[in-house]
């Protein structure tokens, strides 16, 4: 067992111990916002300005300048998700429902994505750290969670596809990097999120039948 924990958390011993309350407790909120997000509530967004607040913070101290900004964007499309979700139609109902992606989500799902991979290798290779295929795994992410967040502002039920492909090549990724926490956090996320498609399917079909 202690070899295990070693394993795990050894890289710890050497960090202050505000970055392990601050990655511990952007954990805790990045968890309560998926959750949020599968059960299509609106929390998910105040939830998730805590979390990725703290994580732009400490990824800038890390150094993964795209896994940063991938937060930092996080951010702002929380406050732009939270205004469209907040909208109620005269009956107090959600103006902004679950529905599947058309043809122009499609392409501005491309653009996005091109634009931001095109972008942060931009920001690597400024700051020369375009050093191990980690930053080039760490560029193609970003195109996917840029993808994911903007999808989830616009309820779109693909959102989750994005960010489960996302989440699960992210687990490796930050574990290698030494940020077990956030690495078990992309675990949870890809199990919360795989339930979450999965309940937005079956209220986008009620709401289709309906």
């Amino acid at each position: 067992m202690g070899e295990i924990f070693d394993f795990l958390f050894a890289q710890y011993k050497d960090y202050s111990t505000l970055h392990i309350t601050l990655e511990a407790i952007a954990t805790i909120f990045a968890v309560f916002s998926v959750i949020y997000s599968w059960k299509n509530n609106v929390l998910v967004y105040p939830t998730g300005l805590i979390s990725t607040g703290i994580f732009v913070y400490l990824l800038l101290q890390w150094n993964l300048y795209g896994e940063m900004i991938i937060n930092a964007y996080y951010f702002y499309m929380s406050i732009y998700g939270w205004t469209l979700w907040s909208k109620k139609d005269s009956t107090n109902h959600d103006v902004l429902k679950i529905s599947a992606m058309n043809a122009d989500d499609r392409v501005k799902s491309v653009i996005i994505f091109t634009l931001s991979v095109i972008g942060i290798s931009a920001v690597y290779i400024y700051f020369d750290k375009f050093t191990s295929r980690l930053s080039y795994i760490d560029t193609f992410i970003t195109g996917l969670f840029f993808v994911g967040m903007w999808l989830m502002a616009k309820r779109k039920i693909e959102n989750w596809l994005f960010l489960i492909v996302g989440d699960i090549i992210a687990i490796p990724l930050f574990f290698i990097k030494g940020y077990t926490l956030t690495s078990l956090l992309n675990v949870i996320l890809t199990v919360i999120a795989i339930f979450g498609y999965m309940s937005w399917k079956k209220t986008l079909l009620s709401e289709k039948q309906a």
